[in-house]
Order: C-alpha cells, then sequence, then structure tokens
C-alpha cells in the first residue's frame, strides 16, 4: 500500500470541512485540512451565519428599545441611540470566538491545518501553497460563494454582496435588496429595523423560493407590515453608480415599461454558487454537473476513487447543518462505517422576525403526491404567545392522509428555528400527527401551538 502523509485531507474548513476533518480524527485517522482563510470556520462563522445571526439579534434588540414595544410591558427608555461601531464590535468579538474555537478543536483532536488553497495533482496529491501533500482520501468541502449578477458591479462600498452587507459603516437611507431569498430578507431586515427604507426586487411572484406557499404569503404580509416594499415579479436590468449614489433601473419581469430607483446601498443576494474554481479538478478528470456542482453517491465517493464531496459543493441544499451531518456521514464511510444523512428531513430557517422554518414537503408539493390532511393552529390563540404579545404566525402540519404520517411542518413564529427541531425528529422516527398531537407539550410554551396543529390534522384541535 502506497505511503500517504495523511489518511484524510479535507479541502475546506467551512461547517462541513471541519467537521468531516475532526470526526475522522475522532476515528483514529491522520487527518489535516487545508483552508486558506486567516481563521477557520468558512462563510458560515466569518461572513455568513454567525455575524448575520449577531446584527438580526442586535437591531432586534435596538428596534424592541426604540420602537416601544417594550412600553407595554412597563420598561420604558428615553434617548435610545444607536452605536453602529459597537454593534460590529460584538459582532466580531462573536465571530473571533467561534473561529478561535475550531481552531482549538482542531488542536484537541490532532488535525493539521495546512494553510493555503489546495490544487490537485492526481487523485492522492495536492497542492497546498507550493506544499505537496499526499492523503488516502481527499475530501471536497470548499463551501460556495456569492452568485454573481451579470452586469452588476459588486464594489462593496455602494453595491455590496452579503459580506459587504454585513460591515457597512453607517446605516443607508435607502437600501435595494436584489434578490428575495433567505439571506437578502435577513439583511434587508438588519438594516431596515436601524433605519434604511428597504426596497425587495424580486423576480419571481413571491418572496422565498421553495418554500411553502401560505408561508410565503404570510411572510410577505408581516414584512409589508414592517414597513419594507417588495416588488415582486420584478427584475433589475442595471445599476449604476455616481458619487456613491446608485441607480438601479427595473421592469416587469414579463416584459414592459422600465422605472428607476436611486439608492445609497445595493445588496446582490441572487443566490450562491459551488466553490471549484482552482481545484484542478481537470487534473483527476472529474467533470462538475449542469449547476456547476460535484456529483456524488449516497455516500458522497466520487467518481473517482479516494475523492468524496461534501456540503455546498454538492447537490441539494446549501445550509451549513447540512454540511456538518455530511461531514460526520463523509468520515465515518471513510472509517468502513455506516454514515448516511436523511436528504428528505433537513430544516429550513430564515432568521428574520418573526422566524421562518420548514421541514419536509410544502403543501404544494405533497399534493403532486399524494392525498395530505393539513392541520394548522396560529399563535394568536397560543397562550405564551399572546402572553409576550408575541402572536404573528401559525404552525402547519401536512400528513398523507391514510396513514397520517407527517410529510412537512411549516413555521412562522419568533421561535420557528427552534420548534422545527421537533418536527424533524418526529419526521425522522416516521411519526404521524397523532403521535405529535398526544405527545404532552410543556404548557405555557409555544411548542403547545405544535400539537394543536397536530391535533387539528385530526379534526380536533382544542383552542380553535
Amino acid at each position: 500500500m502506497a505511503d500517504y502523509d495523511y489518511d484524510v485531507l479535507v479541502i475546506g474548513a467551512g461547517p462541513g470541512g471541519y467537521v468531516a476533518a475532526i470526526r475522522a480524527a475522532q476515528l483514529g485517522l491522520r487527518v489535516a485540512c487545508a483552508e486558506s482563510r486567516e481563521t477557520l470556520g468558512g462563510t458560515c462563522l466569518n461572513v455568513g451565519c454567525i455575524p448575520s445571526k449577531a446584527l438580526l439579534h442586535a437591531s432586534e434588540l435596538y428596534e424592541e428599545a426604540k420602537g416601544g414595544h417594550m412600553t407595554k410591558f412597563g420598561v420604558e427608555f428615553t434617548g435610545v441611540t444607536l452605536n453602529l461601531d459597537q454593534m460590529h464590535a460584538e459582532k466580531a468579538k462573536a465571530v473571533k470566538e467561534l473561529t478561535g474555537g475550531i481552531e482549538f478543536l482542531f488542536k484537541k483532536n490532532k488535525v493539521t491545518w495546512l494553510k493555503g488553497k489546495a490544487a490537485f495533482q492526481d487523485a492522492h496529491t495536492v497542492d497546498v501553497a507550493g506544499q505537496k501533500v499526499t492523503a488516502k482520501n481527499i475530501v471536497i468541502a470548499t463551501g460556495s460563494s456569492v452568485m454573481p449578477l451579470p452586469g452588476v458591479e459588486v464594489d462593496q462600498t455602494t453595491v455590496v454582496d452579503s459580506t459587504g452587507a454585513l460591515a457597512l459603516p453607517k446605516v443607508p437611507e435607502h437600501m435595494v435588496v436584489i434578490g428575495g431569498g433567505v439571506i437578502g430578507l435577513e439583511l434587508g431586515s438588519v438594516w431596515r429595523r436601524l433605519g434604511a427604507k428597504v426596497t425587495v426586487v424580486e423576480f419571481v411572484d413571491q418572496i422565498l423560493p421553495g418554500f411553502d406557499g401560505e408561508v410565503r404569503r404570510e411572510s410577505a404580509k408581516l414584512f409589508k407590515k414592517q414597513g419594507m416594499e417588495l416588488k415582486l415579479s420584478t427584475k433589475v436590468t442595471g445599476v449604476t453608480v455616481d458619487n456613491g449614489v446608485a441607480t438601479v433601473t427595473v421592469e416587469p419581469a414579463a416584459g414592459g415599461a422600465s422605472e428607476t430607483m436611486t439608492a445609497d446601498a445595493v445588496l446582490v443576494s441572487i443566490g450562491r454558487k459551488a466553490n471549484v474554481d482552482g481545484l484542478n479538478l481537470e487534473a483527476i478528470g472529474l467533470e462538475l454537473n449542469k449547476r456547476g456542482q460535484i456529483e456524488t453517491d449516497h455516500s458522497f465517493r466520487t467518481k473517482v476513487d479516494g475523492v468524496w464531496a461534501i456540503g455546498d459543493c454538492v447537490p441539494g441544499l446549501m445550509l451549513a447543518h447540512k454540511a456538518e451531518d455530511e461531514g460526520v456521514a463523509v468520515a465515518e464511510n471513510i472509517a468502513g462505517q455506516t454514515g448516511i444523512i436523511n436528504e428528505d428531513v433537513i430544516p429550513s430557517v430564515v432568521y428574520t422576525m418573526p422566524e421562518i422554518a420548514g421541514v419536509g414537503l410544502t403543501e404544494e408539493a405533497a399534493r403532486d403526491n399524494t392525498e395530505i390532511k393539513v392541520g394548522k393552529f396560529p399563535f394568536a390563540a397560543n397562550s405564551r404567545a399572546k402572553t409576550n404579545r408575541d402572536t404573528d404566525g401559525f404552525v402547519k402540519v401536512i400528513a398523507d392522509a391514510k396513514t397520517d404520517r407527517v410529510l412537512g411542518v411549516w413555521i412562522v413564529s419568533s421561535l420557528a428555528g427552534t420548534l422545527i427541531a421537533e418536527a424533524a425528529i418526529a419526521m425522522e422516527f416516521g411519526a404521524t400527527s397523532e403521535d405529535i398531537a398526544y405527545t404532552c407539550h410543556a404548557h405555557p410554551t409555544h411548542a403547545e401551538a405544535m400539537k394543536e396543529a397536530a391535533m387539528a390534522v385530526q379534526g380536533k384541535p382544542i383552542h380553535i
């Protein structure tokens, strides 16, 4: 057997990559991870999930204090002001703590960090910043990057992508968000709460493509109520910048007369693409699919022996928790164990206020496949939500009409991202709506809405 430097080399230290490296090391393998960033954690920890959630939380606190929401509870503020520099500093502190935590875990588990960008020389050899490194198994976990919009130049000053939108030095007077998906709505929400006028331009007729239709419509109503302008079925045909002011030209997606808007910040957020440039995949004969992704089998093997791939660079949802689970699975498969992930039970969450979450099939997709029953329960009828004056949204449970097996759950609520975990566990174990309905839920909690929605599937909710 050939003598390799490592048993496993992971390319990329994002959520999937660092988890794969740590799990492989836990299984007794010699592991290295190649990462060109100055810090570990990939997009998620550095310029994605973590800093955006820090700003979302901070902006929620600011809006609650300034907007008078707390007054009804007897908490009164005067002279509330925004210290944006401090908000950014607290965000940076959280990022540093978490990226440093990954570095600590690498040292604890004896994972070697190879600092530099990796490129294949052959199926078992890569070049990392001029250093030749060999491994019996190589895992591609390079994540994704922002999808560019043809004809629109991102200068990270006036026209920004998600990275630039996390670091704006002042609150824009008017921000135009191009794209009504998760990232655009989250970052648009941040700057709206801090005082910006926000206009979201979306090509299709609803925001949040891929989410349940009823959830998309309810979410749009809530965002409009909060003051966000939504221009749906609209396409951007051009963006020009003059002296820090952007002129955005739009027209109906189906064609028609154009109009212009001016803004001092434009966020381009139309999706993400797999990070595969520079890997020199040609050297190992690995082609990409039509979407520029790497195809694998169920075990995350590519067609090249000894080369595996996970996360955003393979087909499926581009989500950090999906990549993490795939990281565990691929490490266990390499070690001769059985690592699997159920791609049908991966929750998605939008961390706006309220949050929006779903797992499994939408009502539309479920109806296309089988006869279904749907139960819904509004938070306006939930005692804890009403006590907290937090009544926006609902829980929706979709079940097979014949077997009662839960096919999908969708939630709009301040706690949707946490509540969806119960649904994911239930679906993983093949639960029926009756199983959820007859599971005792603590009172008073938002989680009782899940129970009542499941009871509604049975046609017997108590509190509506």
